[in-house]
C-alpha cells in the first residue's frame, strides 16, 4: 500500500458502486477520511454502512450548482486533499444514430462532470500542503472503439484536460493524472454485456469474451487493479508523476 500522509480527506465521485467504491474503500483502508459523492443516496449510504467511506453527499456531477453545494458540504467537515473524479456513464450507438442529445449526455457526465468537481476543489487545494487529482478516464480516452464515438470523445477530452492542467499546476503541490482502465468487471460493463447479448443473441460467456478480447491478457480488469493505481497516484511517492494517462488494460494500449 502506498504511503499516504495522515489526516487527509478524499472525495470520490461515483463512489457508491463499481470502481469508485473500490477506490473509496482502498483510501479508507489507507487511513484517509473518505467522502463519496453520487446521485443515489441509498447506494452511497450503503457504501458508508459497509465501511467503504465515512461520509456521503448527493449530487449529479453534470449539475455544477449541485456539485458546488455538495463539495462545500464535504469540505466544511475537512478540506479536500484528494479528488478522484470517477463518475461516468457509457452509451453505445453507431455514429449515424448518435444525435446531439447523446453527445451532450456523454460530454456532460464524463467530461464536464470532471471539470465541475475540479473547479470546486482546486482553489482550496492549491492553498494546502498536499493535493492529488485523479480522473478515472478509460482506454477510450487513448484510442478509438467503434460505436462509442460520443463516449470516446468525452474521455479523450478528460485526458487533454489532465495534461493541460498538470502543466498549469506543476509548480504547486497538486498533481493531476488520469487512470485509463480497459473493460473492467463492473455493473457498467455488465450493462454492455447485456446489450451485446440482446442485440446479437450471444451467450453471456460469448459477450464477456467479446469485450475481453481487447485485453491481450484475455480477461476483464478487476476494480481492485484500478483502485491500486489510483492509490499509488494519491501517495507521497507519486509526487513527480503528473500529467499522465496511465492505462490499466493488460497491455491493450
Amino acid at each position: 500500500m502506498p504511503a499516504l500522509p495522515h489526516s487527509l480527506h478524499a472525495l470520490v465521485t461515483g463512489g457508491g458502486r463499481g470502481i469508485g467504491r473500490e477506490i473509496a474503500a482502498g483510501l479508507a483502508r489507507a487511513g484517509v477520511t473518505v467522502t463519496v459523492l453520487g446521485r443515489d443516496r441509498a447506494t452511497l449510504d450503503d457504501a458508508v454502512a459497509q465501511g467503504a467511506a465515512h461520509f456521503a453527499v448527493v449530487a449529479d456531477v453534470a449539475d455544477q450548482a449541485a456539485v458546488n453545494a455538495a463539495i462545500a458540504q464535504a469540505a466544511a467537515r475537512q478540506p479536500i486533499d484528494i479528488l478522484v473524479a470517477n463518475a461516468g456513464a457509457a452509451e453505445s450507438a453507431p455514429f449515424a444514430k448518435s444525435d446531439v442529445a447523446l453527445f451532450r449526455r456523454m460530454i456532460d457526465v464524463n467530461f464536464m462532470g470532471v471539470v465541475h468537481t475540479i473547479q470546486a476543489v482546486l482553489p482550496s487545494m492549491r492553498q494546502r500542503p498536499y493535493g492529488r487529482i485523479v480522473a478515472v478516464a478509460s482506454t477510450a480516452g487513448l484510442k478509438g472503439y467503434a460505436y462509442v464515438s460520443a463516449y470516446s470523445a468525452a474521455k479523450h477530452a478528460v485526458v487533454g484536460l489532465v495534461r493541460s492542467l498538470a502543466l498549469e499546476l506543476a509548480t504547486t503541490k497538486v498533481t493531476v493524472n488520469a487512470v485509463c482502465p480497459g473493460f473492467t468487471d463492473t455493473d457498467l460493463v455488465a450493462g454492455s454485456i447485456e446489450n451485446i447479448m440482446k442485440k446479437t443473441g450471444r451467450s453471456h460467456e460469448q459477450a464477456v469474451a467479446e469485450l475481453a478480447k481487447h485485453n491481450p491478457q484475455g480477461r476483464l480488469v478487476s476494480p481492485a487493479e484500478v483502485a491500486d493505481t489510483v492509490l499509488w497516484l494519491s501517495g507521497e511517492g507519486a509526487g513527480a508523476i503528473t500529467g499522465q494517462a496511465i492505462a490499466v488494460a493488460g497491455g491493450e494500449v
